[in-house]
C-alpha cells in the first residue's frame, strides 16, 4: 500500500524518516482485519443505554454504581455493565498509570493546543467518524462548547490519581464510553445512515482513532512544541491511554501495546479512515470559528487578538497535517504565524532541556503544570454547572 498523505508531509513526515517508513506500514491482511472492527459497536454499553430507557432513575443508578460499585439488587444490565468495568487487565500497572499521568500533567495548559490543534483538527480527516458528529446537529453549531468539555474531560483522565476506581478520571472514561453509546444509538435510528458508506456508527475502529488521537498524536504534538519526554515516559503515556481506552470499551487487539503497535496503528487508520469530504470542511470551519470567538465583545483589540488567535491555531495545525490536507480543510495559511510557532517551540526544547539538568526542575513543572490544568477545570465547572446538575454525562470527546 501506498503511503497516506498524512505520513508523506507535516510533522508525520518526520516520523516516517526516523523510524523508518517499512516499519510503519502495513499489508492488505491486517487492512482487513482492522477493517472487521468497522461493524463492531459495543454490546455491553448499548444494553445499558436501551437499560436507562426502562426507568427515569436509572442514570441515578448508575451514577451511584461509578462511586460505590453496582448492589446485588441492581437490575442485571447495570451489574453485567458494571463487572465488566471493573475486571481490571492483568497488564495494568497503576505505578505506570501514575508516571504517565504526570508527565502529561508538566505540559500545563500547552497540552492544549495539540488537543484542539492536531487531535480534534486530524480527527476531522476521517470523514466516516465525522457522520456521527455532524449527526448529533450539535458539533458543528457548538464547536466552541465541544473544545471546552473535550478539554476539561481530557484533564479529568490524565490528572494523578484520578484513574483510581470511583475516582474523577474513572468516572469519566466510562461515562464517555455511555455516551458514545448514546451517540450510537440515536445514529442507528436514522432512517438515513449509510452503513455501507460509514460503517456502523461510533464503531471500534473509531474509538481506537480517538484513543490514539488522545494519547499518541499528542504525545507527538507536545514534542514538536518543545517538550521534551524520556522514552519511559513516552511508554507510561501510553500505558495511561491504553487503559482509558479500555474503560471506553475499545477491543483489546486494537490497544496497543507500546509505542511501535502505536504507530503502526496510526499509519492504518491514516491509510483507510482518513478521507476527507465536505463535512470535515464545515467541522474545520466551525472550529476554527470557535478559536475567533476569543475577541468577541473586546472592541478592536478583540479583533486583533481573534485575529492572532485564528493564525497560531491554524499554523500548529498545518505543520503537523500537512499542506494537502491543511488547505483541504481551508485552514488559513500564515507564513509568519508558521514561523512564529517554530520559534516558540525552540524556546520551549531549550527550557525543557535545561529543565532535565536541573535538580527539582521536574517537579516544579509538574506542579505548575497541575495548578494550571485545576484552575481552567475550576472556570469550565463554573461555566456549566447549570448543564451537570442534571445529571447527564456533559463531557464529550
Amino acid at each position: 500500500m501506498d503511503d497516506p498523505v498524512l505520513f508523506r508531509q507535516g510533522g508525520f513526515r518526520l516520523v516516517a524518516r526516523l523510524r523508518g517508513v517499512e516499519g510503519l506500514r502495513a499489508g492488505e491482511e491486517q487492512v482487513k482485519r482492522l477493517r472487521e472492527f468497522a461493524q463492531r459497536q459495543d454490546a455491553p454499553a448499548d444494553a445499558l443505554v436501551e437499560w436507562f430507557g426502562r426507568s427515569a432513575g436509572n442514570q441515578a443508578r448508575f451514577e451511584r454504581a461509578l462511586v460505590h460499585g453496582a448492589q446485588e439488587q441492581d437490575d442485571a444490565e447495570l451489574r453485567e455493565f458494571m463487572a465488566a468495568v471493573e475486571a481490571t487487565p492483568y497488564w495494568v500497572d497503576r505505578a505506570r498509570i501514575e508516571r504517565g499521568a504526570r508527565a502529561i500533567t508538566r505540559a500545563g495548559l500547552l497540552g492544549l493546543f495539540p488537543l484542539g490543534d492536531m487531535s480534534l483538527m486530524g480527527g476531522y480527516l476521517a470523514s466516516r467518524a465525522t457522520k456521527s458528529l455532524v449527526g448529533t446537529g450539535e458539533i458543528e453549531y457548538r464547536a466552541t462548547r465541544r473544545l471546552v468539555e473535550t478539554a476539561a474531560w481530557w484533564i479529568d483522565v490524565t490528572t494523578p490519581g484520578a484513574m483510581d476506581r470511583g475516582e474523577a478520571g474513572f468516572r469519566a472514561a466510562v461515562r464517555i464510553r455511555v455516551v458514545h453509546a448514546h451517540v450510537r444509538r440515536a445514529m442507528n435510528r436514522r432512517e438515513d445512515w449509510d452503513y455501507e458508506q460509514w460503517d456502523r456508527p461510533v464503531n471500534q475502529v473509531q474509538t481506537a482513532g480517538t484513543l490514539l488521537l488522545f494519547s499518541l498524536v499528542y504525545v507527538f504534538g507536545t514534542q514538536l512544541l518543545g517538550v521534551r519526554y524520556t522514552e519511559r515516559e513516552r511508554a507510561d503515556i501510553l500505558h495511561l491511554w491504553r487503559y482509558i481506552g479500555w474503560l471506553m470499551g475499545v477491543d483489546e487487539e486494537l490497544l496497543p501495546a507500546d509505542e511501535d503497535d502505536a504507530w503502526r496503528l496510526l499509519w492504518l487508520l491514516a491509510a483507510t479512515e482518513f478521507i476527507p469530504d465536505e463535512d470535515s470542511k464545515r467541522l474545520a470551519k466551525a472550529l476554527v470559528e470557535s478559536h475567533a470567538a476569543i475577541g468577541q465583545g473586546r472592541g478592536a483589540a478583540g479583533k486583533v487578538l481573534a485575529h492572532v488567535n485564528v493564525q497560531v491555531h491554524s499554523a500548529i495545525s498545518r505543520l503537523v497535517l500537512g499542506k494537502e490536507n491543511a488547505d483541504f480543510l481551508e485552514l488559513p495559511d500564515d507564513p509568519v504565524a508558521q514561523a512564529a510557532v517554530v520559534a516558540v517551540a525552540g524556546v520551549n526544547f531549550a527550557a525543557e532541556t535545561a529543565r532535565r539538568f536541573i535538580p527539582g526542575a521536574t517537579a516544579l513543572q509538574e506542579l505548575l503544570g497541575g495548578l494550571g490544568r485545576r484552575r481552567y477545570l475550576k472556570r469550565v465547572n463554573e461555566v456549566f454547572r447549570a448543564d451537570a446538575s442534571d445529571g447527564r454525562p456533559t463531557r464529550a470527546a
